[in-house]
């Protein structure tokens, strides 16, 4: 069920009593997962709301709480970015709704982030590493994921074979990708803490620095370079670099000189993963959408060649090689499969660069929207909250909808009123 930024802010007051909105705006987020809005309040304060819009995002949203939760304040005063706070929550038939009190800074969209000063990738590379030498309890502790090399490149191995099924993704980059899965010398790294869900718009910018991380929904021990896949589909190598060289001087564990390797796969295999997501979701426009970025990736390597991922070279396609395949499918060699001009060797011990293979990523929300402060008017007398209203008590939101701790307020998760709402929809400076 979609829900607008209206309803979002009635959704809000029932989450969080005393809450009383003021003014109200659209704000970014996966738009097949996930409504969002940003919330002004009576007393100057802003608020974020996620609501579901189906269980599994609704699942995820329940276990970023319990990961947030896990993030005690002395491990958070380590950190160089702030995360959210859930203030309350709301389960609304079998979807729990959640507010979190807002950060400062706002999303950027990658081309920002890539012609920003050298000093906003380096803070993006600092932040990548605080995440990645997060204490492994964490994530085990909340009974998250935890996956060895092994276990992570044969979960990909198998979500292969599923994409390979649709019959939809071209040949040539399923030899692609099971070549690189099958190459077992990639594969050797350090799990550590993965975000597991980062790009540009779970990053709160303010000029050159990183003010908070959000989108903790896929917290896991894995493979760090899922975390990069984002900024290897930028395309920007020297902007990627940039990152790295940060990451690498703030990492206590020296990071494999393959990590920019699977990252490069990552990005690439999520177009496959995309088109599984649209084709369970019955979304003809996402399956079509991933159809037209898969065959135009696949013609872009087959025209451009581009170093390849796997470390050993790529074989000539055969029906027997290739997942799906009815037929076999010339693959051209990449031409220079070492390091290029000005990109640095992967027998250093450091992660060697991947030449650009153009990767469109996953199609990006809206652009970011912002509550502009406005004077707040005067408060009309709602009707009486018929339905947990009643009584002190606050409120910090559980999983299963429970309220406790902050003062109550009129007004029940049915009020709709729009009388003290303002929907402001402006664009970023």
């Amino acid at each position: 069920m979609r829900r607008n930024a209206i309803e979002l802010a009635a959704v809000a007051t029932a989450a969080v009593p005393g809450l009383t909105p003021t003014a109200v705006s659209s704000a970014p987020d996966d738009p097949a997962d996930f409504d969002s809005a940003l919330l002004l309040d009576s007393e100057g304060k802003r608020w974020r709301v996620r609501s579901p819009r189906h269980a599994e995002a609704s699942a995820r949203l329940e276990t970023e709480f319990l990961v947030l939760r896990a993030f005690a304040p002395a491990i958070r005063a380590e950190l160089p970015f702030l995360m959210p706070t859930v203030a309350g929550s709301v389960r609304l038939g079998s979807l729990s709704t959640f507010v979190y009190s807002h950060l400062g800074g706002s999303t950027r969209s990658v081309e920002e982030l890539t012609a920003g000063p050298d000093a906003l990738a380096r803070e993006i590379g600092v932040a990548l590493a605080a995440i990645h030498d997060l204490p492994r309890a964490i994530v085990s502790n909340a009974d998250l994921p935890s996956y060895t090399p092994n276990e992570f490149r044969q979960r990909r191995l198998n979500e292969l074979d599923q994409a390979a099924t649709t019959g939809k993704i071209p040949p040539s980059l399923l030899l692609r990708w099971e070549h690189a899965l099958e190459d077992v010398s990639l594969w050797r790294f350090n799990p550590s803490v993965v975000h597991g869900d980062l790009h540009e718009d779970n990053l709160l910018v303010e000029g050159s620095r990183v003010t908070a991380v959000t989108g903790w929904t896929d917290l896991r021990i894995g493979d760090p370079a899922d975390d990069f896949a984002w900024l290897v589909a930028s395309n920007e190598q020297d902007f990627v670099n940039a990152v790295l060289d940060a990451y690498t001087a703030g990492r206590r564990d020296k990071p494999d000189k393959h990590l920019l390797r699977r990252a490069a796969l990552s990005a690439e295999f999520a177009l496959a993963q995309y088109l599984v997501k649209g084709i369970a979701a019955g979304d003809a426009t996402m399956v079509a959408e991933a159809e037209e970025m898969l065959s135009t990736l696949a013609s872009d390597i087959a025209e451009h060649g581009g170093q390849p991922i796997s470390v050993e070279p790529l074989p000539s396609a055969s029906p027997a090689t290739v997942p799906g395949a009815a037929a076999p499918v010339a693959v051209e060699p990449a031409a220079g499969a070492g390091a290029g001009p000005g990109l640095r060797a992967a027998d250093d011990g450091v992660p060697a660069a991947v030449p650009p293979v153009i990767v469109f990523p996953v199609p990006a929300v809206q652009p970011a929207v912002h509550v502009t402060p406005i004077p707040a008017p005067a408060p009309a007398t709602p009707p009486a909250r018929t339905e947990g209203g009643a009584g002190g008590g606050s409120s910090t939101g559980t999983a299963n909808g429970t309220k406790t701790g902050a003062p109550d307020a009129q007004g029940g998760p049915d009020d709709t009123s729009t009388a003290a709402l303002t929907i402001v929809d402006a664009n970023k400076n």
